[in-house]
């Protein structure tokens, strides 16, 4: 789950040689695709990728809440091009500290299948749960909770800025919704640092909007990386 929805904080781009990435994000509020998820956190990202597929580990880790959730995400991924698609394994410690517990009735993990496409001035991606913990339907059915993005990134004033909404289209008690709900809006900027001749700090800043939990919030935070 990254911190914000239309960002691959939890993705390496893959390149043609094998490259490694290391990262860590500090947050003043974990918000994801319209959910509160914790206060002041780390986020680190640790990932390799090779001819395409990328191989990543991202966390979170609460540091002005004790009770806030411990987050493990794996995502395997592909890219060609415009075109991405992949999986991830998200987990938290909120129903206990076993990771390894995979018991399709008492696990924690969440397994996720996603496809878009970066059209360059836009982008577009799909996500839906097939395993795990998924939330339910009315009827106390699976859900297979989907989730619909689409972001725009643009320049302006000096800053780089990314204009995102979400969907969910259908009833799933994972995003709290009885049907179609926009539960993510959200407006990014970012600038880059000089802080010294070899040291540059990326900083950013987001409004972000839930409609349908009639909630928003004001983020910000700044990304560490060698």
């Amino acid at each position: 789950m990254a911190f914000l929805s239309w960002a691959c904080g939890m993705a390496v781009v893959a390149q043609d040689k094998c490259e490694a990435n290391i990262s860590a994000d500090f947050v003043s509020q974990y918000i994801w695709r319209g959910q509160e998820l914790g206060q002041v956190s780390v986020q680190p990202t640790l990932g390799v990728g090779y001819k395409g597929f990328s191989l990543s580990a991202w966390g979170s880790v609460g540091l002005s809440q004790h009770e806030d959730a411990k987050e493990i995400d794996l995502t395997l991924s592909y890219t060609t091009g415009g075109f991405s698609a992949g999986v991830t394994d998200y987990w938290t410690d909120e129903a206990g500290p076993r990771y390894f517990l995979y018991d399709a009735h008492r696990t924690n993990h969440v397994f996720e299948a996603f496809a878009g496409y970066d059209f360059g001035v836009a982008a577009v991606t799909w996500y839906t749960n097939f395993a795990g913990a998924d939330g339910t339907r009315s009827d106390g059915s699976r859900a297979y909770s989907s989730y619909l993005e689409l972001s725009a990134p643009f320049s302006l004033a000096g800053l780089e800025w990314s204009a995102g909404v979400g969907v969910v289209p259908y009833s799933t008690t994972l995003y709290d919704t009885d049907g179609f709900a926009v539960t993510h809006l959200g407006l990014t900027a970012t600038k880059d640092v000089q802080v010294t001749d070899k040291f540059t700090l990326p900083l950013f800043a987001s409004v972000l909007a839930n409609p349908r939990t009639r909630n928003a919030y004001l983020v910000v935070g700044f990304t560490l990386r060698p």
